[in-house]
């Protein structure tokens, strides 16, 4: 392995003399606003060449390594009106220009619903690792803007990500986190910040405050390269990164209130400033307190979210970032409803809201807090190093009951009749990454220009659960008013269990440009993984190679046709014997063909992506039974499963005042060649038609000047809730050889209404206003959860 990695090094390192060794023009400046005020954060960009950078603390910029000949340099600012300018280059000659920037009265559209343009998303790099643009990227990556979020008037990242094609919620466990599904696998990673809070690997998610959130970050398909090893069940259909705010070096506060439906009360705050004369340091802080109760007797919620944050400038080539997050949830778990009929048929209970499964005093209590230290050092005109660290720590406390049907419900048919538990748990969840990167940008070796990320990183989780004993408390009639006293039962704490779990990996990423028309991207990472549960050595160890290679062809400017393969490996398990009690498992490989198109129109305030995807797993193991049903300890090949599909993305703004999001994504996932799944069943919960729709129109002109309306539509079609097996398998609690039924498609229909006056903004929120009825499930697990019904929320906030 060391040998391995000492030619990658010296292969990189070898070409640095002569990259160093071009006399290509050097360009520098200021870009300053009214009153030749510096503009900090600032945009100088070169389209045609794909190169740039933003305004340090003086105003002032500098881009390195330009070609001799003209180009057009767009600057670009928040809230100005952007400017572009023809400028010629010479060879070897400093070029200085000052940019004098307009402000532009119509602020808030210099921000698309895909976030800044030409940007990066902030804090993209603990997702990808290499500074490369959206449209620069090989895979698929959807971006959802605060402005987004704040328009659309979501509350819950469910919400939010339904806006990418493909991506939905895989379960809610009660309304209890937020688990996800892409391309059909179930609970994708989630991350804040590049760190996993929740470390569960079957993807339970967690729970977030949509108020601190600068962009949400969805790669869909393997993300191997900068996240690693992909142990949990969902890792090859994508991550999703949650990046929060911190400071932009400006003066500028917001508080709002936020009242509807249910008891619903949220106050928010979001306050940013200046520290200091020489604009070297910033602070800010934001947070929302939220209480409602439910459309279901006995359910509600109370929250507390802070995130408080400080940037540092000590130089023009140093950035320093520190920041918290911290989330208290309380709220009462609520299994939803049941279904009446055996699994093969779809008989759902539409529940009375009067009527609750559980018991008044069930409360589930989490406590969550995340945190950052980020340094950026500009070495020279093309090198850079960022180091990082992220950790969170995440406190669950579930104290409730749980319904479950009868053991022999499928001879006497009685699937009104539930038998009700009751016990406690609780989830210390500790967990933390390092990322360490050496970028470099414009870098050429003859007609070719290099940029590449070479990087480390150090993970770790400790986790401790604590069980107590499950007390069966009575049946309850679901056709009949149920009764929701607390019981009198004593529970008492078992023993605790503590894991931990430590993977480090090196990673080689460069994208060469070999002229406008084509670029190569070449990726690979090596991920070493231990771990210990009790005292005994997890079965999750071992090494691994991950690859990706990639080309991008741009037969017109502004339109990009992209291929990569890439891979994502899982050690989970991978010590497990086979049942000839010597072969071990192994490691699990997914292995991801991709291809499309990515174009950008009306001076990229418009996206358009269009992916194909197939992936394959064919090392798929399930538990040895013996005759009884029971475990062995052995594991058994169990064929392969395939995944392949479209997705398509439209995003930004088709007028000037015209806002629009739009996807559709297709799946075909099933198993294949399985003695434990039925031949081309699919997964549970994959639908083979997703999409999704939104369009926000602001008055500029007349009397209904400042008036914005929006409308959502949001589509899931038929999805099996379990899955179609040949035999019953442990922790399964499904039937088995009985098809799974289909659940119905549903639509959700949202509309927004917003009127601004100087600095005050007023929004009326009216969600699923045709009071559809759709359902997310963890069904073998008793979670059956009713899309909310009807409701509205009014938002007022002022800005100064």
């Amino acid at each position: 392995m060391n040998k391995k990695l000492v030619i990658l090094l010296m292969s990189l390192l070898a070409g640095f003399g002569e990259m160093f060794s071009q006399q290509n023009s050097i360009f520098r400046g200021t870009v300053v606003g009214e009153e030749n005020r510096e503009l900090i954060g600032a945009t100088v960009y070169l389209e045609e060449l794909g190169i740039g950078d933003d305004t340090d603390a003086s105003g002032s910029f500098r881009i390195g390594s330009v070609p001799q000949g003209t180009h057009a340099v767009v600057v670009s600012y928040v809230g100005y009106r952007p400017v572009t300018k023809e400028i010629g280059f010479q060879q070897g000659v400093v070029r200085e220009d000052t940019f004098h920037l307009q402000k532009d009265e119509r602020v808030l559209l210099e921000v698309e619903v895909f976030g800044r343009r030409r940007e990066r998303p902030e804090k993209m790099d603990a997702l990808t690792r290499i500074p490369l643009r959206i449209d620069e990227q090989v895979q698929s990556i959807s971006v959802i803007s605060q402005k987004m979020i704040t328009d659309q008037g979501v509350l819950t990242l469910n919400d939010a990500v339904r806006n990418a094609p493909g991506v939905g919620t895989f379960a809610t466990f009660g309304n209890t986190t937020e688990s996800l599904t892409s391309r059909g696998y179930r609970g994708i990673p989630v991350v804040k910040n590049g760190v996993r809070v929740h470390s569960d690997f079957r993807g339970s998610g967690f729970l977030t405050d949509l108020q601190g959130v600068e962009t949400i970050q969805i790669l869909r398909g393997s993300a191997a390269i900068a996240q690693g090893l992909g142990n949990d069940l969902g890792s090859a259909g994508g991550v999703v990164n949650i990046a929060t705010k911190t400071p932009r070096f400006i003066n500028s506060g917001n508080v709002g209130f936020r009242t509807g439906s249910w008891g619903l009360m949220r106050p928010t705050f979001d306050v940013q400033f200046v520290t200091d004369k020489l604009q070297r340091t910033a602070f800010r802080i934001n947070g929302a307190w939220e209480r409602a109760d439910n459309y279901r007797v006995h359910v509600s919620k109370d929250r507390v979210y802070l995130n408080p944050s400080f940037a540092w400038r000590p130089d023009d080539r140093t950035s320093i970032t520190l920041e918290m997050d911290y989330l208290h949830d309380s709220r009462t778990p609520d299994q939803g409803t049941v279904n009446l009929s055996a699994d093969s048929v779809f008989n759902v209970f539409k529940m009375p809201h009067d009527r609750f499964l559980g018991f008044s005093t069930d409360r589930q209590s989490t406590n969550t807090l995340t945190y950052l230290a980020q340094i950026y050092r500009t070495l020279n005109d093309y090198l850079s190093l960022r180091a990082a660290y992220a950790g969170s720590d995440m406190n669950q406390t579930k104290i409730g009951s749980h319904a479950s049907p009868l053991r022999n419900v499928t001879q006497t048919g009685n699937y009104n009749l539930r038998s009700r538990a009751y016990s406690g748990s609780e989830r210390d969840d500790k967990n933390g990454v390092f990322q360490l990167d050496l970028i470099g940008k414009d870098l050429f070796t003859g007609g070719v220009k290099h940029t590449f990320n070479l990087g480390f990183d150090y993970r770790w989780t400790d986790l401790t659960t604590v069980n107590t004993n499950t007390v069966a408390v009575d049946t309850v009639d679901v056709l009949q008013p149920i009764s929701n006293m607390a019981p009198k039962v004593t529970l008492q704490n078992g023993d605790p269990v503590r894991s931990r779990e430590y993977a480090y990996g090196m990673l080689l990423q460069e994208v060469m440009t070999f002229s406008q028309y084509m670029k190569l991207s070449l990726g690979l990472r090596y991920s070493q993984m231990s771990g210990i549960t009790g005292q005994t050595v997890s079965t999750s160890g071992g090494s691994v190679w991950d690859p990706l290679f990639g080309v991008i062809i741009t037969p017109y400017k502004n339109i990009n046709l992209f291929a990569s393969y890439t891979t994502t490996t899982s050690l989970r398990g991978a010590s497990n014997l086979l049942e000839d009690k010597v072969t071990t498992v192994g490691a699990s490989r997914e292995k991801q063909f991709e291809g499309g198109f990515k174009g950008e129109w009306f001076d990229n305030r418009l996206r358009f992506n269009a992916t194909w995807f197939h992936i394959l797993n064919n090392n798929l193991t399930y538990a040895a039974l013996n005759e009884a049903g029971n475990n062995t300890g052995y594991y058994i090949k169990a064929g392969n499963l395939k995944r392949q599909g479209l997705e398509l993305e439209l995003t930004g703004r088709l007028l000037k005042n015209l806002d629009a999001v739009a996807g559709y994504a297709y799946l075909d996932a099933g198993y294949h060649d399985s003695p434990y799944d039925h031949e081309g069943s699919a997964p549970m919960n994959a639908a083979a038609h997703t999409a999704n729709g939104w369009l926000n129109y602001t008055f500029f002109d007349g009397f209904l000047r400042n008036l914005s309306l929006g409308a959502g539509v949001y589509f899931t079609g038929e999805r099996p809730f379990a899955e179609y097996t040949y035999q019953l398998l442990p922790g399964h609690n499904v039937q088995p050889n009985t098809k799974p039924f289909l659940a119905d498609a549903y639509t959700t229909v949202n509309l927004q209404a917003g009127y601004r006056i100087d600095r005050c903004h007023l929004r009326l929120f009216l969600n699923n206003i045709f009071n559809s009825v759709g359902y997310t499930a963890y069904y073998r697990g008793g979670y059956l959860n009713p899309t909310d019904p009807r409701n509205v929320a009014v938002a007022l906030n002022w800005q100064f």
